[in-house]
């Protein structure tokens, strides 16, 4: 059976065919939902090579689509590729972690031992007392590595299971103090170019 003949058969047209726009449609549209947050977060440098390989892929999603305009099937891979690139575009971001993020804690109980913890673990802390709606609070803020949170957030329960927490993302911090991490092999052989962190002081 020559190549005419497999791409004319119904197997190709009704099962491949769709499943290879899906695939290329859900690479594709995570790569751009990576580029997005790389471009919040101001990676100049990785954003664009991102969107190189996904405005590619789109092409040779788009080509073949209009080349079977007749084909439902095509269209409802396309529509399906979307969604489920969109899902595990963020997925991938939240797993990569990428950015700062200020933390703020607000407890009615004394936070001296958590902060103190904090600090023995190299993370930056400023505490202040505020007024709550039912009294006094310790509000606590700190700017901490998103791939920390889950450490930090851990460390909070375990002193004060009831606090409350907020996390919103920055774009840029000029100075900080960070835990000094070990770099793995992977990073320091593809991204010390693409590096969108500064050293704390």
């Amino acid at each position: 059976m020559n190549t005419d003949s497999i791409l004319n058969t119904d197997l190709f047209i009704w099962v491949i065919l769709p499943l290879l726009i899906f695939l290329a449609r859900v690479v594709d549209v995570s790569l751009g939902t990576l580029r997005i947050v790389f471009v919040s977060k101001g990676l100049k440098y990785l954003a664009p090579i991102i969107g190189f390989f996904e405005v590619i892929i789109w092409l040779l999603a788009i080509r073949v689509i209009m080349q079977n305009l007749n084909n439902f099937m095509c269209y409802l891979a396309y529509g399906a590729g979307f969604a489920m690139g969109n899902y595990i575009g963020i997925y991938l971001e939240n797993k990569l972690a990428v950015g700062r993020a200020v933390l703020q804690v607000i407890t009615r109980v004394d936070a001296s031992e958590l902060i103190k913890a904090l600090r023995q673990k190299s993370y930056g802390v400023t505490s202040i007392m505020a007024q709550g709606s039912d009294g006094n609070v310790n509000v606590i803020f700190m700017v901490i590595r998103r791939c920390d949170f889950e450490t930090i957030t851990n460390l909070i329960k375990k002193f004060n299971p009831k606090a409350f927490y907020t996390l919103e993302d920055v774009r840029f911090v000029s100075e900080g103090v960070f835990p000094i991490k070990k770099v793995g092999l992977t990073r320091n052989l593809y991204f010390p170019p693409f590096r969108y962190w500064r050293k704390g002081k």
